[in-house]
């Protein structure tokens, strides 16, 4: 189970590297860009995901992860003043999640955490929120694409650069690492 746990931060790792170059991308106002009435921008994603990793990850342990204090509809409108202010939040909703995270060991996995007062192991509450964030960094990444249009550049194996990336990975020997070592 050790191996879950540091995989777990690897993927966590990964999924905001990828919102990171999204967000370093675009510009304050790009990032504000709503493509449908009652769409969410990128900045509004970024501030629910800072508002539900700070509820759920702060006293994860013995709190509900659904703080009183959260206020979750009012994460779905838009109120930073500054691309610095996003970044920011984005921030600090990641670090709470990472340091609660590695202070985790594997006797802790099977524990019961509630959110919503529903009962979960620690492993399903890890793996419910990492769906949950990869499902919105997915959005980030696919509503920076529409903004930049041709100047988009891939942030995995580019189109028509397959057989080229699995080249280089299959002319490696075989060894046990994590997909993201390679990034």
């Amino acid at each position: 189970m050790t191996s879950y746990l540091n995989s777990v931060l690897k993927q966590f790792e990964y999924y905001k590297s990828l919102g990171d170059n999204t967000i370093e991308r675009l510009s304050f106002d790009e990032l504000n860009k709503e493509f449908a009435q009652d769409g969410n921008s990128i900045s509004i994603i970024v501030k629910h995901m800072a508002g539900n990793m700070l509820s759920r990850w702060t006293n994860f342990m013995t709190e509900d992860g659904e703080k009183k204090w959260r206020e979750r509809d009012e994460e779905f409108i838009g109120t930073y003043l500054s691309k610095e202010e996003l970044i920011d939040a984005w921030n600090k909703g990641w670090g709470c999640l990472f340091n609660t995270l590695k202070s985790l060991t594997n006797k802790d996995l099977e524990r019961i955490i509630y959110i919503r007062n529903q009962g979960h192991t620690v492993t399903e509450a890890i793996n419910r929120q990492m769906m949950h964030y990869a499902y919105h960094v997915g959005q980030i990444v696919f509503i920076g694409k529409l903004i930049l249009g041709k100047e988009w550049k891939s942030l995995s194996v580019p189109k028509g650069q397959s057989k080229v990336y699995n080249k280089e990975k299959f002319a490696k020997g075989k060894s046990r690492r994590h997909f993201t070592e390679d990034l």
